[in-house]
């Protein structure tokens, strides 16, 4: 492939941050039709890719930027400034090919990575069902949820179990296939982030050959630190940056309308001349920032760690998870008084704030940022082992 990034970290950032500022234009334009058809449409589908967001988290060696956490953060939030749910799409779908650009067999790399370009992939970390060994590979049956992306992929990626040895645990491994070889059901009716695509889809007794399988985690075959974060570290970053993009866009919204519009009777009621309004919403700006300089801390701080060559402990995972939970607790904040602020027009389809509320909450409904992950720190801390930091 050849998609060349610069090599150093701040020039490599500039570039991606560019490139969602020259998106801009397409995916709002295209942003009504996504939350009407429940997907994104062709334009900003292509924008993402063409623009080569979408090697985010690709691997150096496949033509990828394999940013570091915190500008990988930078970028996503950049983008939900303005469009969470072309800022969700992209998270998902770059994880699902970066991963796969990692840890899957030269054999089907070689299948996968054609035509000098990033192949629209997308995938559902969690077990959907089992794979059967059999000649050459698995036999799969499985049904998948929250598949974001999925009506405009080519590759489909989804967990499975493959049965213990000698009644053993099973494994869990992720199972790579064409689009075309799954049912896509078209279930995605939501209140939030409705244009993400998120359909169910699912296989049954499929053949997939064992190179088209990998087990994320342990040492790449491509790519360095940035897959040494963890399960969980390697996908916090973005998902705090939707949160966060989010968080600042209900506030700029709010500001914006309550310099002209009055609760009351009188002009003389703008929202902004109210001394309550005004403290809130100070206090509330602080607070984003310190939530996100939290966040910035820690995955520096994860990211010396990989960088040294060293897997991110899980316990230091448990610290980057909690701090993702406290982002999106602390955008909630945010996006919550900003509509509770904006009083009736707040209700109204047209309205930014409606839009950042469904959306947040719908963001904030995903498993990795549950607060049991609060839980798992408690146990750390406690001196507990055995800790499940995903359960």
């Amino acid at each position: 492939m050849n998609l060349p990034f610069p090599s150093g970290r701040q020039d490599k950032r500039r570039v991606l941050l560019d490139a969602v500022e020259s998106v801009r234009e397409v995916i709002t334009a295209g942003a009504e039709q996504a939350e009407r058809e429940g997907t994104l449409p062709p334009a900003t589908v292509d924008a993402l890719y063409d623009s080569r967001l979408m090697a985010l988290k690709l691997p150096v060696e496949l033509g990828g930027a394999e940013v570091d956490p915190v500008t990988l953060m930078d970028v996503i939030e950049a983008m939900a400034l303005y469009d969470a749910t072309a800022a969700w799409v992209l998270m998902v779908g770059a994880t699902s090919i970066g991963l796969a650009g990692a840890f899957l067999p030269g054999e089907a790399i070689q299948q996968i990575f054609t035509d000098d370009r990033v192949p629209r992939s997308v995938g559902v970390a969690a077990p959907g069902g089992d794979a059967e060994p059999t000649d050459g590979g698995f036999n799969i049956t499985a049904h998948w949820t929250f598949g974001s992306g999925t009506p405009h992929a080519e590759w489909i990626s989804g967990g499975v179990r493959i049965p213990g040895v000698k009644g053993g645990p099973p494994e869990i491994r992720r199972a790579i296939f064409r689009s075309s070889d799954a049912q896509i059901h078209d279930n995605w009716q939501v209140a939030g982030l409705r244009g993400t695509g998120s359909c169910d889809f699912s296989v049954s007794n499929l053949f997939v050959p064992e190179e088209f399988t990998f087990t994320p985690g342990g040492v790449p075959r491509r790519g360095g630190p940035l897959f040494l974060l963890g399960r969980a570290g390697f996908v916090i970053p973005e998902h705090a940056g939707v949160a966060l993009g989010l968080g600042f866009r209900s506030l700029n919204s709010i500001i914006e309308l309550a310099k002209s519009k009055s609760r009351g009777t009188s002009s003389r009621y703008l929202i902004a001349n109210r001394p309550a309004f005004q403290g809130e919403i100070g206090q509330m700006e602080i607070r984003l920032r310190a939530a996100r300089s939290l966040m910035v801390n820690v995955l520096e701080e994860a990211w010396e760690v990989a960088s040294r060559g060293s897997p991110v402990s899980l316990e230091f995972q448990s610290i980057m998870r909690s701090c993702c939970v406290y982002v999106t607790e602390t955008a909630m904040d945010a996006v919550n008084l900003a509509f509770r602020n904006g009083g009736g027009e707040a209700l109204r389809e047209s309205s930014d704030l409606q839009q950042c509320l469904r959306d947040m909450h719908g963001v904030a409904q995903h498993y990795m940022v549950s607060r049991t992950s609060y839980e798992a720190h408690g146990q750390h801390l406690l001196g507990m082992t055995d800790v499940d930091l995903m359960r």
